[in-house]
């Protein structure tokens, strides 16, 4: 889930996600309808009314293997940030609860840039990431090589991008590094279409990580 800097939305998106029945066709054109950062997000929202509240999150990250004093501040501070900038103006629920349909108003700087103003894709940025920062073999990131990718992204001054970023990066290697220690390309790429944090969550079924 994107972590709030300072976010850099262009107004509300006329597409709101619609409820459907799942496996249907209408359903399958909702999804593709939604952006790639609607879908990155889409995992936390477990009731799929749109909005993720306070306590799916937490959820959610008890579900990816985060023990509760993790997940209970990692709901605290995005839903703390997103809330706010998410929020349409006839809002009735919670000003914790985040609005998937402007959620790209939460994209924030020092990042990738995979990920554009309106919460769409960018292929060649993407791409990037591996050409210009994966050195010991091409199509994965070492723990070294993405704090160089970190720092090389970062924007002056944009101190909440830094954490922003560094947050997500590190939580999505610590979750997603294969035997070698490597964050594969492939890997990454479900990052950013949405299945990253379902398949993670299928592995991490049976009994809850003790971890803080």
């Amino acid at each position: 889930m994107v972590v709030s800097g300072d976010g850099c939305g262009h107004g509300s998106r006329p597409v709101r996600l619609v409820v459907l029945l799942k496996g249907s066709p209408a359903a399958a054109a909702a999804v593709g309808a939604a952006t790639e950062l609607q879908k990155h997000v889409a995992f936390f929202d477990s009731n799929h009314d749109g909005i993720i509240s306070f306590s799916e999150t937490y959820e959610g990250f008890r579900a990816l293997g985060f023990g509760v004093v993790t997940s209970r501040f990692s709901a605290t501070v995005i839903n703390g940030a997103l809330g706010t900038k998410t929020r349409p103006e006839n809002a009735t629920a919670s000003r914790f609860s985040i609005y998937i349909e402007n959620i790209h108003k939460g994209v924030h700087g020092s990042d990738t840039g995979a990920f554009d103003s309106e919460g769409r894709f960018v292929n060649e940025k993407f791409d990037e990431i591996f050409t210009k920062h994966a050195k010991t073999v091409p199509d994965g990131l070492t723990a070294a090589e993405l704090d160089e990718m970190l720092r090389a992204n970062r924007e002056p001054k944009d101190y909440k991008g830094w954490v922003g970023a560094s947050t997500e990066w590190e939580t999505t290697f610590k979750l997603g590094k294969d035997k070698d220690g490597f964050l594969r390309k492939d890997t990454v790429r479900t990052v950013y279409d949405g299945s990253f944090f379902s398949k993670v969550a299928s592995k991490k079924k049976g009994p809850s990580a003790n971890q803080a």
